[in-house]
């Protein structure tokens, strides 16, 4: 029998329906409005803590972190709760809406986590501020550094979890304020990362270092700019540094002219492939340790001719260039040396490769002078003259700038250096990120680097190859106003005043050169090609008289990546990037 419905019964079905549909309605437009008023919010509170910590300027300093995530803390706090609730998380799923307020809780959540994540880190921030790291006897209280090894291991495993949660959002469909908004959010945290990471291995390393378990010796080599080796400049001056529980002391100093036995048989087999780039002079002299542009290369080189010289073998090997040198000077104030000459951070690189060649013109002077130099800073950091915070800040600087290079003899820690800068390691390529390797050496036998000037610049083709630009250019005054030391007289068949450079290009893995050319006007000598482990290696020499410049266009066949970065020697001046930017397949 068919059920029969009264017109009564009829409405009131409607009345219902009718009555759903405008709660539907109600409460539709009632979670649009509470989206639309927490989203106004939270993009409030995003943007404010952003501005905040956009004042910060050195990624590798935990205390302006610390200070710039303090300022923030209530508007990530609160971002974080106005974007993590169920009607939130429900409405993500919302076409064009969702991924809006994915991306924006997704910024929020990470930078929350960030925040709390360094807050365990306000006491070493404090501490290095303070000055407190320094011990009444003189040394540096390595027990102190110990401690914060646990916070800053927890604080980096947590912004690690952050990261991996924001990469996890996919921002592709947002708006471009949202997905700038998340995109700053996320290069924030990766800085605050590399900081808290860099903190963390210092102080896993620095303690035993500074002797917190037994004595230590480091081997410093002392690079001069103004001859230029791959990872910066020629060895002219060693020191020998103890350490023992904290309290450092200068045991040893000598030059590469002390050093005998150069030029005779090698002090170890240079690695396959490097041979015919380098020749064996890397293992004949104390001058070219430098010259492999991979410092766990060099670094054994130079402990073992230090151990031949003196018998002493020590645990590591530093080095570090004049730029350094000067940017200590900041941390330890002006130091007087014996010469009555005050050294500071504005005059240190113009004083020690420049002014010393015309003032002096025996080497043997030279030398003694650029020894007192580095033992007058080294008393310095040595006495607690130093700002500690100031201190850091220029470690990290020149950390970061490739001019403080740290080997460990021990392979648990260097196995802390891994990844890092101090390496002073060929440059890694991955998925993410395509790397090539610009080394520059002298060929000269002068000091003429000193005002020698290059630039760089490297670009995605559109067939997805690498263009690559290499630009130098000799800005010297009239050969004949500068000394012959600076010059080279002649020596090794150069002119003087002329520059013979050798610059290699290391490739990255699996990468070859497609195309290159040299131009300008200076004197291109040739092309060498070669194997640095598997990494193909040119090398272009070329001659520059002064006013003359040369510039060389490489396209390089490797698959294409998001990033790419060239990583150079260490000069005295900023990179000046060439005008045109770098060459691509029309180019030539």
């Amino acid at each position: 029998m068919t059920p029969r419905f009264s017109r009564r019964s009829v409405g009131s079905v409607e009345r219902v329906l009718v009555t759903l549909t405008a709660l539907v309605v109600v409460l539709g437009l009632g979670a649009a409005v509470w989206l639309a008023v927490r989203g106004a919010v939270a993009y409030r509170h995003l943007s404010a803590a952003r501005a905040a910590l956009s004042t910060v300027t050195t990624a590798d300093d935990p205390m302006g972190w610390t200070d710039a995530l303090g300022e923030s803390a209530e508007d990530l706090a609160a971002a974080h709760a106005l974007t993590d609730d169920p009607v939130w998380s429900a409405a993500g799923a919302v076409p064009w809406i969702g991924p809006q307020l994915t991306a924006m809780a997704g910024a929020a959540a990470a930078g929350d986590r960030a925040l709390r994540a360094l807050t365990g880190l306000g006491d070493v921030a404090s501490a290095l501020s303070s000055g407190s790291l320094r011990t009444p006897e003189g040394g540096y209280d390595v027990e102190l550094l110990a401690s914060w090894e646990p916070p800053a291991r927890a604080a980096q495993a947590s912004l690690a979890d952050a990261m991996a949660e924001m990469s996890s959002v996919d921002v592709a469909d947002a708006l471009p304020s949202v997905a700038d908004l998340f995109a700053r959010a996320r290069e924030i945290l990766t800085e605050a990362y590399g900081a808290v990471d860099a903190l963390h291995r210092t102080t896993q390393l620095l303690p035993t270092m500074l002797g917190s378990e037994r004595p230590r010796s480091y081997l410093v080599v002392f690079q001069n700019n103004a001859e230029w080796r791959s990872l910066g400049g020629v060895v002219g001056a060693v020191a020998q540094i103890d350490a023992d529980d904290g309290r450092l002391s200068l045991s040893a100093q000598a030059s590469s002219a002390d050093f005998h036995g150069g030029g005779g048989q090698p002090v170890a087999t240079i690695p396959d492939g490097l041979r015919p780039l380098f020749d064996d002079r890397p293992a004949q002299y104390i001058q070219d340790v430098t010259q492999v542009p991979d410092f766990a290369v060099g670094a054994p080189l130079a402990r073992e001719m230090w151990r031949r010289q003196t018998g002493t073998e020590v645990d590591g090997v530093i080095a570090v260039d004049a730029v350094a040198l000067s940017s200590l000077l900041e941390a330890t104030g002006p130091v007087t040396l014996p010469t009555g000459d005050v050294l500071t951070s504005a005059d240190a690189v113009p004083l020690l490769l420049d002014e010393v060649y015309r003032r002096y013109p025996d080497p043997k002077s030279q030398d003694v002078f650029f020894q007192s130099a580095a033992a007058a800073v080294f008393s310095a950091l040595a006495e607690g003259r130093a700002d500690t915070g100031v201190l850091v800040e220029a470690l990290a600087r020149v950390g970061s700038e490739r001019r403080l290079l740290v080997w460990s003899a021990d392979p648990d820690e260097q196995s802390v250096l891994d990844g890092t800068n101090l390496q002073g390691s060929l440059p890694d390529s991955d998925g993410g990120r395509t790397s090539i390797g610009v080394y520059l050496n002298d060929g000269t036998g002068s000091k003429m680097d000193y005002y020698m000037r290059t630039g760089m610049a490297a670009t995605w083709c559109a067939d997805g190859a690498a263009g690559l630009r290499v630009t130098l250019r000799n800005d010297a005054p009239d050969p004949a106003t500068l000394p012959g030391y600076v010059t080279g007289g002649g020596a090794y068949g150069v002119p003087a005043g002329q520059t013979l450079s050798g610059v290699y290009i290391v490739l990255p893995p699996d990468a070859h050169v497609d195309r290159r050319q040299a131009t300008g006007s200076g004197a291109p000598s040739g092309f060498v090609g070669g194997d640095d482990r598997g990494r193909e290696v040119l090398k272009w020499s070329v001659l520059l008289a002064p006013g003359e410049s040369a510039t060389l266009n490489l396209r390089i066949a490797t698959p294409p990546t998001v990033g790419l970065e060239v990583v150079s020697t260490p000069t005295l001046y900023a990179t000046e990037i060439p005008v045109d930017g770098a060459p691509c397949a029309n180019e030539g």
